[in-house]
């Protein structure tokens, strides 16, 4: 079991030369060529033992099939998918078709409060507005229908694979996305972190980074009615995990015009699961029937080491600071000292959030609470406009 895991852990942090030579990507690592290289394999269903088959390149599991099988092979078939295979698997019959049908409902209530309130409804790699998102649907979900969520989060499949990737205290958060009849797909990306990260920010992160990011979440999406290839089902590029350079080369031309010729969409019935790296190339497909809500619970799962040992009040710490950067803006002290006192003073993540309140319209992110106080600095703006900001910033990530 140990050579087992020695040998994971080598995969997982292992990077082309050109990589780690310098501990940056760089131009030259977003190759096309490599890219191509590293994507067009085929995936061998004997690779993968506990699977039932292999469509479009994506191992398929029964939920059913694996109950009765050693938990510990299931998952290490898993982690070997997620890494070095195809980077997803699909799961028939994950969560259970008259459970499914409740949560949807609950869903629709939600969805049809939040359209009586109005207000702009924001989305990410996707047009605002054209189909319905319900964010931070599991908190929703459990003060609308508490039963339903114990039914819903029960399924044992959901256990299975997030404790293959993440360890046993994962932590589930979920937005539901209905993609209604001609909604457009979405632009194809990469996820959580590193996929939310400004692309003129991406390069300055470290090489072993870009590999790790994809190691602290795991994506998902259960399908909440039956997802025949016209409705639209997330577009898929199997094996393009493996790039490291993937989370800077997506936004390029070249890459988007592969993803288009290549990548596979899996049909779905109720109750079927797919759960992805999120270093994964994917997006959500174009719904191109008349008559299908394509409705999807997207499921992100995370790690729960990504947080400080200590709790602290940024907010105030900002406050007390901001002062005295004016002062030492205003008397021409370097632009790099002021943003490295902010770095270490204020909160430099937008997430988590509530996404209903402070939504990343027109962007990946909503402003973090760094990119809130350099603008204010780079303004002028005085403290008790600094303040003002600050505390509706606070009330809109507020649950």
């Amino acid at each position: 079991m140990l050579l087992i895991a020695v040998d994971i852990t080598a995969r997982l942090t292992a990077m082309p030369a050109s990589l780690t030579a310098s501990g940056w990507i760089t131009e030259s690592d977003c190759d096309l060529v490599e890219f191509r290289r590293q994507v067009l394999r085929e995936t061998d269903l004997a690779d993968y033992p506990h699977a039932t088959d292999v469509r479009h390149n994506v191992v398929v599991y029964s939920a059913a099939g694996i109950a009765s099988a050693d938990r510990r092979a299931v998952q290490s078939e898993l982690i070997r998918a997620f890494t070095e295979g195809p980077g997803v698997v699909v799961f028939e019959g994950a969560f259970d078709e008259a459970v499914t049908d409740r949560a949807s409902a609950a869903f629709e209530d939600i969805i049809a409060a939040q359209r009586a309130e109005g207000g702009a409804t924001g989305d990410h790699f996707g047009t605002a507005g054209a189909n319905d998102r319900v964010w931070n649907a599991a908190q929703k979900l459990a003060l609308h229908a508490p039963e339903v969520f114990a039914e819903y989060y029960a399924a044992d499949t959901l256990a299975l694979v997030s404790q293959a990737w993440l360890g046993p205290r994962y932590q589930v958060t979920s937005q539901v996305n209905v993609v209604n009849p001609g909604g457009a797909a979405q632009v194809p990306h990469r996820d959580y972190h590193l996929g939310f990260v400004d692309t003129d920010q991406l390069a300055h992160y470290p090489a072993h980074l870009h590999r790790m990011s994809a190691t602290l979440t795991l994506q998902g999406a259960v399908a909440h009615c039956d997802m025949p290839r016209q409705s639209g089902p997330t577009m898929l590029l199997p094996y393009s995990q493996r790039f490291a350079a993937g989370y800077i080369a997506f936004y390029r031309p070249e890459f988007i015009g592969f993803f288009a010729e290549h990548h596979v969409q899996v049909p779905l019935r109720k109750g079927d699961a797919v759960f992805f790296n999120p270093a994964l190339y994917h997006g959500a497909g174009q719904n191109t029937s008349s008559d299908i809500r394509r409705m999807a619970n997207l499921l992100q799962i995370s790690s729960p080491f990504g947080r400080a040992m200590e709790s602290l009040d940024r907010t105030a710490m900002v406050k007390a600071l901001y002062p005295t950067l004016l002062r030492m803006r205003r008397s021409g002290r370097p632009a790099a000292d002021l943003v490295n006192i902010v770095n270490a003073a204020a909160e430099g993540y937008a997430f988590p959030t509530n996404l209903d309140s402070d939504q990343p319209i027109g962007s990946l992110a909503p402003p973090s609470q760094v990119d809130t106080v350099l603008a204010a600095l780079a303004d002028g703006l005085e403290l008790d406009g600094l303040i003002a900001v600050l505390d509706a910033q606070d009330e809109r990530r507020t649950p």
